[in-house]
């Protein structure tokens, strides 16, 4: 008993095992050289003893409030931080040469405030990251789709059909490109060339996050450098897809495809099986941009099918729901956001006019009536501070609830102010657009790690907050990093870099784990407990978003590029 309760507290406190086995077989030697009534006494205080380093265990574990494994990861953490340290003075030389530091160190913040109010200073900053959470990938995940950055292993998604298929890979390849990143870049390319293979997945694949991070992100590439490389592997990860649009009669996408079989399918919690609005509507800016350099006319032509249908059915109150199924072209029930489910289609309507040097009169048109039906029936504005969100209707119900995904919108709406022709349009949508960056900002600058929670709730007695564990993690999204980019290139105001400075030293602080960056389980819980997966699209969105708002060349103009919704940029001309 005294032998097993031993081995508890090691496992509970994961101290060294070996004087703990010492003691027990000294322990075990002595018992048998004793009389059977001194076996009993001692046997009674083994057992005493036994029993008290269980209790002693078990009150350390709930006083420090740290599972095993966290108590672990948290010794792990005070080793690296001392480590760290003796490089501190050399990588700040570093960083005011303006120059890439080597491999072997890690981005800091401990350098003076004038220094890190410097964009040059900030731009290298978050390239350092961006090298960081690479290398990490590279050496510890490299071909799988995402790193789990504390365990040092490959994380592969349902989205990806679990296939080993390099989505970070893909989904980073424009990003080292933007940030001169070459070595890197020829990493990811070579990777493409010999190993890159969609028709490994055996499982369905999402139609939506294989487009937008694959063809998108090939595309990207492609349009970068002019490889035809790039171009030949997205034209095969598009005939793949296709499979999706010829299974229902109004040319409505289904969400799945088996890339083996072509069988393509909805997800069955989908509302019953309907397809969802955000997916089937952000694949025409990929579709049209691939049908331009590649001459084929099949890819946007489906798109043009499915859109001219959502375009004429009816809509509640001039209102897209979120699902509608593909089959008999109906609404399947009216439940209404700007955020998850909803969000890329209205960015997608909006964009694909910009790419199409805003030719398409209908597709204005629907992306204008889509926008004045939200600013009605879903834009409110806070009791106590006039902020400006954007809620959801369930039914009849309107639910005070904003989504992290609906800060996009910040974006949207000053992309649009661009591009309007009236003065007073061009205003309005400028002041919504700030807005609405303001109300995200607020919903970072509340917590206690000043990032913003998945979702956040407006009522008497709260404001731009998470309420429930459930919608209070942080998962290293882009959409408000996002809006404050577009902010900055539009009005050039100093705050919305200073906000997006705000993200990367609270990203820095919370989210480094041993060889990436992590999510967070809760942006108002210290000390923090990350989740241990580096997502593809914090390489692709987070830190280009970030780094482009610190550069001062003007790299990816908006007049001249358009970003699919995972920051992949490509040419309007």
């Amino acid at each position: 008993f005294l032998i097993l309760a031993t081995f508890i507290s090691i496992y509970s406190i994961q101290q060294h095992i070996f004087y703990f086995v010492y003691l027990s077989n000294v322990y075990y030697i002595i018992l048998m050289g004793l009389r059977f009534y001194e076996k009993y006494l001692f046997l009674i205080g083994g057992v005493s003893l036994g029993l008290f380093l269980i209790s002693g265990t078990i009150f350390y574990l709930s006083s420090t409030n740290l599972s095993p494994q966290t108590y672990q990861n948290h010794q792990n953490n005070k080793v690296r931080d001392l480590a760290n340290r003796k490089h501190d003075v050399f990588r700040e030389e570093e960083l005011n040469k303006n120059i890439v530091i080597s491999d072997v160190f890690r981005p800091n913040l401990s350098i003076n405030t004038a220094q890190k109010q410097n964009n040059e200073y900030r731009k290298n900053f978050v390239k350092q990251m961006m090298k960081f959470a690479w290398d990490g990938y590279v050496k510890y995940a490299f071909g799988q789709n995402e790193l789990n950055p504390n365990t040092k292993t490959g994380h592969s998604g349902s989205i990806f059909g679990s296939a080993h298929i390099g989505a970070t890979i893909i989904d980073a390849a424009d990003t080292l490109l933007i940030m001169g990143l070459e070595k890197e870049f020829e990493q990811a390319k070579e990777w493409i060339d010999k190993s890159f293979n969609l028709l490994s997945v055996s499982s369905d694949l999402s139609v939506f996050e294989t487009n937008i991070r694959f063809v998108g992100g090939l595309l990207s590439a492609y349009a970068l450098t002019e490889e035809k490389l790039f171009l030949s592997k997205a034209i095969n990860i598009a005939n793949l897809l296709l499979p999706a649009f010829d299974s229902s009669p109004t040319g409505i996408p289904l969400a799945l495809v088996n890339v083996n079989t072509g069988k393509a399918s909805n997800y069955i919690w989908a509302s019953g099986g309907c397809s969802i609005l955000s997916e089937f509507g952000s694949i025409e800016l990929e579709f049209a941009y691939l049908s331009k350099i590649s001459g084929d006319e099949k890819y946007l032509l489906k798109c043009k099918k499915m859109r001219e249908y959502i375009e004429n059915v009816e809509k509640p109150d001039g209102l897209y729901p979120n699902y509608i199924n593909p089959n008999t072209g109906k609404w399947c029930q009216k439940h209404i956001s700007i955020g998850a489910l909803g969000d890329s289609f209205y960015e997608y309507l909006l964009k694909v006019w910009i790419f199409g040097q805003k030719l398409d009169n209908k597709i204005w048109e629907t992306y204008k009536n889509a926008v004045i039906a939200l600013e009605k029936k879903l834009l409110f504005k806070s009791q106590q501070n006039n902020l400006w969100y954007f809620a959801e209707m369930k039914g009849t119900r309107i639910e005070h609830k904003m989504d992290h995904l609906a800060c996009f919108a910040a974006g949207m709406f000053s992309l649009q102010s661009l591009h309007e022709k009236d003065e007073e349009q061009k205003k309005h949508y400028l002041e919504l657009a700030e807005k609405i960056g303001e109300t995200c900002y607020e919903s970072y600058n509340r917590t206690v790690t000043k990032l913003g929670p998945e979702s956040f709730r407006f009522a008497s007695d709260i404001e731009a907050r998470s309420i429930r564990i459930s919608e209070s993690y942080y998962i290293l999204r882009p959409e408000a990093v996002e809006g404050w980019f577009y902010l900055w290139r539009i009005t050039g105001k100093q705050k919305y870099r200073e906000w997006c400075w705000q993200v990367v030293e609270a990203i820095e602080k919370y989210c480094k784990g041993n060889v990436g960056y992590n999510g967070i389980k809760n942006v108002n819980s210290l000390p923090v407990e990350q989740d241990d997966v580096q997502q593809s699209f914090f390489l692709a969105e987070t830190l280009k978003y970030l780094f482009l708002t610190f550069d001062d060349s003007n790299k990816i103009p908006l007049n001249k590029w358009v970003f699919n919704t995972e920051a992949h940029p490509f040419p309007i001309e």
